[in-house]
């Protein structure tokens, strides 16, 4: 199988490491080159700025979902010209008070050539089929679903 590789780059500064006294801000840096400034949730502090990795999980999940989706479709044979979707990741606990990401919901809005019509029974059988066979969905234990 394959290795993907995302490089994370972190200093203190001149901050002290002390509780709520340092930033979180960090740079990763992906294999094509690409590098992000990422940090914490707004909520725990981070700049809101910046990739958080909630988002950065959320926004995993709704790039595989897609990409899977489009697969599924050019061999249906249907005819999608965009795709557009929000993803929300929805912070919770575990029973034990861990924190932990408990869902994320999917919202893609397709668009098909003119004449091309899909029934919303037809488009939540394929998005089940891309759930199912998306690598991150597959990676993930927490809620997950799609909201057409």
């Amino acid at each position: 199988m394959s290795d993907y590789v995302a490089k994370l780059h972190w200093t203190l500064g001149k901050d002290t490491l002390a509780a709520g006294q340092y930033n979180t801000n960090h740079r990763m840096k992906f294999s094509g080159g690409l590098e992000a400034i990422m940090t914490s949730a707004p909520d725990w502090g981070g700049d809101a700025r910046y990739v958080n990795p909630e988002e950065a999980m959320a926004a995993a999940l709704s790039s595989c979902h897609m990409m899977t989706f489009l697969a599924l479709c050019a061999k249906a044979g249907w005819k999608l010209t965009s795709y557009e979707d929000r993803a929300v990741a929805r912070l919770g606990k575990t029973p034990d008070g861990r924190m932990r990401v408990e869902s994320i919901t999917l919202h893609p809005e397709m668009g098909f050539e003119a004449g091309h019509e899909i029934e919303k029974s037809e488009l939540e059988k394929m998005h089940e089929r891309a759930h199912r066979y998306c690598f991150v969905a597959n990676a993930l234990s927490c809620e997950m679903q799609v909201v057409l």
